[in-house]
């Protein structure tokens, strides 16, 4: 594709992502004169905000995550490549991705770029081993095992101690997804896994909300915000405000108090959900265009048109681009991503320049959360509301983005199981789900993380200079202590995972 002239064939589109921006560009660009090209690390478009029912058993990643090459099967103007962008020449128009070490070079004429974000640490990196983010399949998945294994680790804890660390589940960050997830645990806790144990009870488990600022869904407002925090507090969720986390590891985490005090959380089983950073293209395409700059999150901070300075055929949509007002939801990729595929329609069909472009307008549908089941908060234009007709509301809105009729009907069915019943469908959890990341960059060459993998499996730290061994299935013995670092891990103790406990296999 490098060495493709761009005579005698039609105008080529590249989009590079496959999330909600990457799919209704092509989506927006099927019946027109045009060639697409969809580039993406993952095969899957992945249904981001339903994340959570995935870590606790409600759903699929089926359901939420349908193949992408699937899903543009009738797309007959578009090819989709998998492989991950590490290189975007502006000049020559030409964008490199890789696959298992093998490049392609993709020439465009016009580029959208829709790659998102992934969480962010705020400068500390080393939480990751212990407090995995809600980004991706893998993080749920392993957010899956960590919590189900948590509750079999305290079944089989010999002191009290151990057992209430195993039983406390600390979610950081009360946004949408913090606050969703700790309703969802729980509920796992008070309803699915009821009588499932025989030494503990689940229900005396402990969920811990803990947030740096001083209200819960601030962006919400104040109303909506302790609406949510009253639901989840009547459903014993303990929620902390003003409480910095300034350390995270296997046994617990530290939080700096409004005061400036600090104390000590015990909990095995943590979570990240506060904050995100773009994509590193974000600081590429800046740096490669004259004078395009980034914000503090590093997206791109782009023109009326959404395109970057001194280059009218490159388009930034979703969380990837800064523009005020535009948050970093579902609706801000499709606006932006249906406003660029507009414009590229229109001037190959010659009916405008870019410079007769008129500037993006963002129509704000409004915002939700679920707190839990039968309960969410609803905010539209100056509308807000709460309780059971929210819930409604934001059920049907993410059907009706769920891609596939399947998509869409096993997920009511699944809803109508967990929500009605008391059983969740999807209850299995691994051992690899938890190490298989740590793995995977011990592989690549990471020594920290390979005497990681090697401490978790039982078999005490290695030297630095050992090769990385591969994770051990036996158990350490109780109460060993532990070190940590990297994106995902744990330590030995009464449990050995990645800042919780070993799941139990599934």
């Amino acid at each position: 594709m490098g060495t493709e002239t761009v005579a005698n064939r039609r105008h080529r589109v590249v989009v590079i992502g496959s999330g909600f921006g990457g799919l209704f560009a092509c989506k927006h660009l099927e019946h027109d004169n045009v060639d697409v090209i969809l580039i993406s690390k993952t095969s899957t478009h992945l249904f981001q905000p339903l994340l959570y029912q995935v870590a606790t058993g409600i759903l699929s990643t089926g359901e939420i995550a349908p193949a992408t090459r699937i899903v543009l099967r009738k797309h007959h103007n578009t090819q989709v490549i998998m492989g991950d962008v590490h290189d975007i020449d502006l000049v020559n128009r030409t964008v490199t991705s890789e696959l298992l070490n093998r490049d392609t070079v993709t020439s465009f004429d016009s580029l959208i770029v829709a790659t998102g974000a992934q969480q962010s640490y705020f400068g500390n990196d080393q939480f990751a081993t212990y407090a995995p983010g809600m980004k991706t399949i893998d993080d749920a998945l392993e957010l899956r095992a960590r919590i189900l294994g948590s509750f079999e680790e305290a079944e089989l804890a010999t002191t009290q101690e151990a057992r209430d660390r195993f039983l406390t589940f600390v979610v950081v960050g009360a946004g949408p997804t913090g606050v969703e997830l700790a309703g969802q645990i729980a509920e796992l806790a008070d309803r699915t896994l009821v009588g499932t144990f025989r030494n503990i009870d689940p229900r005396d488990a402990r969920v811990l909300l803990v947030e740096g600022a001083g209200a819960v869904l601030a962006p919400m407002g104040p109303k909506l915000g302790s609406k949510a925090q009253r639901r989840l507090e009547k459903m014993g969720v303990e929620i902390q405000l003003n409480a910095m986390v300034t350390g995270v590891d296997a046994r617990g985490v530290t939080v700096k108090d409004k005061d400036g005090t600090e104390r000590r959380i015990e909990a095995a089983c943590k979570v990240w959900s506060a904050g995100v950073q773009a994509s590193e293209l974000g600081k590429m395409l800046a740096d490669r265009s004259d004078g395009t700059a980034t914000d503090r999150a590093g997206r791109v901070v782009v023109e009326q048109d959404l395109t970057i300075k001194g280059h009218p055929n490159v388009f930034v949509v979703g969380d990837l681009m800064a523009v005020p007002g535009v948050p970093g939801q579902a609706q801000g990729a499709i606006q932006g991503a249906t406003y660029a595929a507009k414009q590229i329609k229109a001037e190959v069909a010659g009916k405008q320049t870019s410079e007769q472009r008129k500037p993006f307008k963002y129509f704000n549908k409004g915002s939700m959360a679920t707190v839990s089941r039968f309960n969410a908060v609803c905010q539209i234009g100056k509308l807000e509301f709460s309780g059971f007709l929210a819930w409604l509301i934001w059920l049907v809105l993410h059907l009706y983005y769920l891609i596939g009729y399947r998509s869409r009907t096993v997920t009511v069915f699944q809803w109508f199981v967990a929500f009605l019943g008391r059983n969740r469908g999807q209850m299995a959890a691994t051992e690899q789900w938890v190490f298989a990341r740590l793995a995977l960059e011990a592989m690549n060459g990471n020594e920290a993380d390979a005497r990681e993998v090697r401490a978790e499996g039982g078999a005490g730290p290695a030297p630095a200079t050992e090769p990385a061994p591969a994770p051990v299935a036996e158990p350490a013995p109780d109460g060993q202590p532990d070190s940590g670092n990297g994106e995902t891990s744990s330590q030995p103790g009464e449990s050995v995972t990645p800042g919780t406990t070993r799941p139990a296999s599934g």
